[in-house]
């Protein structure tokens, strides 16, 4: 089985990622890269590594076109956040083309979408073709608190402490995404009110709906270029080791999220679909560090990795990617 894949806004950071998983893809074929900006251009113009690996042009075709063309099976919209639900509101997709959005336009489930987070609802992407693939914050997030919800072992407050590199701000250059402001620097932004906070809440409360203390969440910008790292830590009554076996049977069968028993960096997985969580237990709190990469695990990884679960493929198909490692 093969699948036609278009892309709809592929000149930013996560079209450009999407795009190279699928050219490696072993079940995958792209049909188009749409792109307002860079119409008609060789798409190794924008994604410079691309040179020698794709022909394919940006098309500056009417969507309306693109999506009718015979054989298409699923389209990927990497436009900014509320642009994907205009772009829906104003082109018709056939019903035999499944959707994977990566903005935030419907992480709260409306519109027929189902909350692309495998870890959490596997079995209902399978059975769905509209698919909100969540987002980078949120997703380091939840993978170290999922477990805990499921076992109903969130008792208190959550706090989290997370710092991403600049691609989380996508490619638009504004001061706080420039070399010169952001190298050897580091700054906070949105505390306490960062907009990934309400589907962090909707998965938790999916799995302990009695769950309603505070999540306080401190997002840094990091003077890197990919990767998260998140701190998140909890009251939690009980041993490391307890919840090394409560966290290892909850992802057991998931093919990403790995207990490690060493502290973890960024390094490791960069450039992968990786999440990788190590746990300490200090005076009844349970410290879990979650850390993936936002353009891939975060982004067009985890879309991609739901794209193989709509469609019955392989999950990890396209997907087991060589880190950066040092």
């Amino acid at each position: 089985m093969r699948i036609n894949a278009g892309i709809i806004g592929g000149a930013g950071y996560t079209g450009g990622e999407l795009l190279r998983i699928l050219l490696n893809h072993p079940f995958a074929d792209v049909a188009f890269v749409h792109s307002k900006s860079q119409a008609g251009k060789p798409v190794y113009a924008t994604h410079t590594d691309l040179l020698g690996d794709t022909d394919l042009t940006f098309s500056g075709e009417e969507p309306a076109t693109l999506l009718a063309q015979e054989g298409l099976d699923a389209i990927f919209l990497c436009s900014g956040h509320g642009e994907s639900a205009k772009f829906l509101s104003e082109n018709e997709v056939p019903e035999s083309v499944a959707i994977i959005d990566l903005s935030t336009d419907f992480r709260d489930e409306s519109g027929d979408f189902v909350y692309g987070l495998p870890e959490l609802q596997r079995d209902r992407i399978r059975e769905s073709d509209r698919i909100a693939n969540p987002g980078c914050f949120a997703t380091s997030i939840q993978l170290a608190l999922l477990p805990l919800a499921a076992a109903a072992r969130l008792t208190d407050a959550v706090h989290v402490s997370a710092v991403t590199g600049s691609t989380g701000a996508g490619q638009a250059l504004v001061p706080t995404t420039g070399f010169t402001w952001r190298n050897n620097n580091i700054s906070i932004y949105k505390a306490f009110t960062h907009q990934h906070l309400t589907e962090i809440r909707q998965s938790l409360t999916t799995l302990q709906p009695d769950f309603t203390d505070a999540i306080n969440f401190v997002p840094y910008r990091g003077d890197f270029t990919r990767g998260i790292m998140a701190n998140v830590y909890t009251p939690f009554s009980g041993t490391r080791e307890e919840a090394k076996e409560l966290y290892r049977a909850y992802y057991e069968g998931h093919p990403f999220t790995h207990v490690s028993e060493t502290p973890v960096d960024v390094k490791q997985i960069v450039n992968t679909n990786k999440c990788f969580l190590h746990l300490e237990v200090h005076d009844g709190q349970l410290l879990i560090t979650s850390v993936i990469d936002n353009l891939t695990k975060g982004a067009s990884g985890q879309a991609v990795q739901n794209m193989n679960l709509v469609f019955g493929l392989p999950e990890d198909a396209g997907l087991r990617l060589k880190p950066v490692a040092f």
